[in-house]
């Protein structure tokens, strides 16, 4: 048995919860949260966040906002647990990793890093299709559905009660890449993004507006639209939690245009996300006990040890 600690309470984290539950391999120890009060359909035990170093846990999954939380919480809990997290800031990343990597060698510990679908099971399908088509153009495209992380950072400004944002692909940036045209296109001609949001009622919407057009990272530069509604609209139209992809790669090899593409469609997204989390954090447990420590990200994982074991004991099966 793993004995795992969820870090957090939104969407995620409940639904981290869902999937734990119904492993048998997995002794959920607690849910650590900076709200007190909670209560789980699943008789999971609740403890403040702070009480998680007095707890026994091989692996924890965090389960909290990339844009301002992530980073010094993972810092800190790296120095004593094995980590998880699903943190999905692509520019970012990398001094992330440089970070947290003199932090798990100097403490023993190992943690894994963007372990979502994207970064994540999309890192691998960019990595693999650049890897076996030389000057392939490799593409990717979001939605359309709704992003938790560009959800979350809206609802972090002041006067926000609620959120959500959608990312929506372009349609003719698709067809463009799939001709063989991707490599002109940059994200913003590839995608939009559409916000509804709740302010409160003293809020200065144009502010709020203007925080969320220039948002590094997440919004500017793309095409952004902001929609303020009311609870009433929003809790009626905006409650889904789909979401899309597609990776489109194209290249031209002894007078062929050869295409792979990879695609998924989500009706949850907070579930798919979490059950790779949840099999990640299975597989870092077990590295761990194996003497393992530093930062991996998805790409550094042998696929093997998500399936539990290693790769000789599950050729058969998948070969």
């Amino acid at each position: 048995m793993i004995k795992l600690g969820i870090v957090g309470y939104g969407n995620l984290a409940k639904a981290c919860e869902r999937v734990a539950f119904l492993d048998k391999d997995i002794d959920l120890v607690g849910i650590f949260s900076r709200r007190s009060g909670l209560k789980s359909p699943y008789g999971t035990r609740f403890f403040m966040q702070d009480e998680v170093f007095a707890c026994d846990c091989d692996t924890l999954v965090l389960c909290v906002g990339s844009k301002g939380d992530l980073i010094p919480l993972s810092c800190k809990l790296a120095q004593k647990f094995n980590i998880v997290d699903s943190f999905d800031n692509h520019a970012k990343m990398c001094d992330y990793v440089e970070k947290l990597q003199k932090i798990t060698l100097a403490n023993g510990t190992l943690s894994f890093v963007g372990i979502g679908w994207d970064p994540g099971i999309f890192s691998l399908v960019r990595a693999l299709l650049s890897g076996v088509m030389p000057c392939a153009s490799v593409q990717t495209f979001w939605g359309k559905g709704v992003s938790q992380g560009h959800s979350e950072a809206i609802r972090r400004i002041d006067g926000v009660v609620d959120a959500k944002q959608y990312t929506v692909p372009n349609e003719s940036a698709i067809l463009l890449a799939r001709e063989g045209g991707g490599n002109s296109l940059d994200n913003c001609d590839k995608h939009t993004r559409i916000c509804y949001v709740v302010a409160q009622k003293d809020a200065n919407t144009d502010e709020i507006r203007q925080k969320i057009i220039t948002m590094p990272h997440y919004f500017a530069p793309y095409r952004t639209t902001v929609h303020f509604v009311d609870e009433d609209y929003f809790y009626k139209n905006c409650q889904g939690m789909e979401h899309a992809g597609r990776i489109i790669a194209t290249n031209n090899a002894f007078d062929a245009q050869n295409n792979a593409e990879f695609s998924l469609s989500l009706q949850s997204n907070p579930v798919f996300t979490a059950s790779i989390l949840i099999a990640y954090a299975k597989a870092n447990a077990l590295m761990s006990k194996n003497g393992e420590c530093g930062v991996r990200t998805i790409l550094d994982i042998p696929i093997s040890k998500i399936l539990g074991g290693d790769f000789l004991d599950k050729v058969r099966a998948f070969i």
